[in-house]
């Protein structure tokens, strides 16, 4: 037996090192889980795909090193003292990788474009704060009124009511601007070929095996310090690491199931950075139909599960124990009272109302591994307080289109910032309108909860803002449409050759640009 497995294992690494001669020389090497689904800036909803359009990519604004808007494309900026207009003066000397320059006309394109019907843009809700952009949704006007090209170099959004985050929201995917010309040529092919701004092009992408980014050497600003970027899509994590530290990979995300072992490697642990996440990990429970149209029995689930343990020991204490949806690092209100580990309130909820021997769905993709001994984790918890659970394992886009759909009673899930502001994680996870691929998965819906997120949105001062939110949170807490898991702290290991190497808290902030590689590969 003990041949065998050391023959496979050799063969194993063999077939791994062979690779290495494959490498493009110079370019840095990163892993994805999965395969983007795509990296068109309209239909963009996952990190992988926003974190690649990020250097395909940009905006009129970005975030900065301190997660604050800086200039981007617009070189600086208005706003009225009412929170109504926003005027955008705009650098000449930006150019899409065709060539040509782009202008003002540009972004009204582009924002128009998300607001389509025709597009099917799962991120309306950007900009469905401007002025006439609901007239324009339903068919009422040719254009979108509150966006004007005052002349190439000069575009005005108006809203129509003040929105403290907007700003924010404009550092988005779904605010890059792209070429009219190029969509309308590629037309759904440029969901693959896309054409953009930023420090990169996209030259190659080969579906679940890599995708290669150049160098643009044409890019407004600094460029790059690599001649370009391989993201290899490397499902198992055993693959990953192996693929890591025979130098195929220069940067890891490192999995749980390798944590420990980097941790207490003297090679290792000196090449290890971490970082707070702007996250929330979670079970979605769908609150439109039965049995979890029921807020107790929701808050019963909630009661079941022993959070604090599956964090210390599966996740081996990677991330903050989490009360509510809005991540500790961007909250700026007391936390809310979350649900301590109590089974036994939790039978007695299942057995007054008579549920024992309760049936559910349980919904995971298969990547990480982790979420799958989670969910066996879970299923032996609600088990033991009558619930019985079968856990349905689905590819990741299947998944994806199955909890937008609301088809499982259960799903586990996350949410990352992609702009940090609390609004992130309210709006458009727990408002009633953003049912499904909106962010609304588990299909909760409280109308007080809505009217506190729509007052916080258009708060007039940080305080109002925080009293508003905070509210909300609370009663969302109350009324339980997640199992509030926790929020993930990132550790990355690094080749001793990568330099200049840095994790960013929002997925969109890493443009590729400082990263250097100090030998020739």
């Amino acid at each position: 037996m003990f041949t065998r497995v050391f023959v496979l294992v050799v063969l194993a690494l063999g077939m791994v090192t062979c690779t290495s001669s494959n490498r493009e020389p110079g370019y840095a090497y990163f892993r994805l889980e999965s395969n983007p689904t795509t990296l068109d800036p309209a239909l963009i909803v996952d990190v992988d795909g926003g974190a690649i359009a990020a250097k395909l990519f940009n905006g009129l604004v970005r975030l900065g090193d301190e997660m604050e808007v800086v200039s981007d494309i617009a070189l600086s900026w208005v706003v009225s003292e009412n929170g109504l207009r926003y005027l955008f003066s705009l650098r000449d000397n930006v150019r899409f990788s065709s060539g040509r320059r782009v202008r003002a006309s540009d972004f009204k394109y582009s924002f128009e474009r998300v607001l389509d019907p025709a597009t099917r843009s799962p991120n309306t809700w950007i900009f469905d704060k401007v002025l006439g952009a609901r007239e324009f949704m339903d068919g009422e006007a040719d254009d979108v009124e509150g966006f004007r090209v005052v002349d190439d170099n000069t575009f005005e959004i108006r809203l129509s009511k003040p929105f403290s985050p907007f700003l924010g929201l404009l550092t988005m995917p779904s605010a890059y601007v792209v070429p009219l010309e190029e969509v309308l040529h590629q037309g759904q092919d440029f969901s693959s070929h896309p054409v953009g701004t930023g420090p990169f092009t996209l030259v190659e992408w080969l579906p679940n095996r890599h995708l290669r980014l150049d160098r643009s050497l044409d890019y407004y600003a600094e460029v790059a310090k690599v001649p370009g970027i391989v993201y290899r899509v490397i499902p198992e994590e055993l693959t990953a690491v192996a693929e890591f530290e025979i130098g195929n990979l220069d940067v890891l995300t490192i999995p749980s199931s390798a944590y420990s072992r980097y941790l207490r490697s003297e090679k290792w642990s000196k090449l290890i950075s971490s970082i707070k996440g702007t996250n929330t990990y979670y079970i979605g429970l769908n609150c439109q139909r039965a049995p979890f149209d029921d807020p107790e029995l929701r808050r019963a689930v909630n009661y079941a599960v022993d959070r604090s343990r599956i964090l210390k020991t599966l996740n081996e204490g990677k991330g903050r124990l989490s009360s509510g949806p809005v991540p500790d690092i961007l909250r700026d209100w007391p936390e809310p009272d979350g649900y301590p580990y109590d089974p036994e309130r939790a039978r007695e909820v299942i057995s007054l109302k008579g549920l024992e021997g309760l049936k559910v769905r349980y919904f995971i993709s298969g990547e990480p591994q982790i979420s799958v001994d989670i969910a066996e984790v879970v299923q032996s918890y609600l088990a033991d307080v009558g619930i019985e659970v079968e856990i349905q394992q689905l590819e990741w886009s299947a998944f994806k289109e199955a909890i937008n759909r609301g088809e499982p009673d259960m799903f586990w899930l996350s949410w990352w910032a992609d702009y940090p502001d609390p609004e992130n994680f309210l709006f458009p996870l727990f408002h009633s309108k953003n049912f499904g691929s909106a962010g609304n998965r588990a299909r909760y819906s409280n109308l007080e909860v809505d009217k506190l997120i729509e007052l916080g949105q258009h708060a007039s001062s940080l305080e109002q803002r925080n009293q508003w939110y905070s509210q909300a949170e609370e009663i969302i807490v109350r009324d339980a449409p997640w199992v509030f898991f926790w929020h993930r702290t990132d550790f990355v290991v690094r080749q001793p050759w990568v330099e200049h190497y840095r994790i960013f808290p929002v997925y969109s902030m890493e443009k590729g640009l400082n990263i250097l590689l100090n030998r020739q590969v």
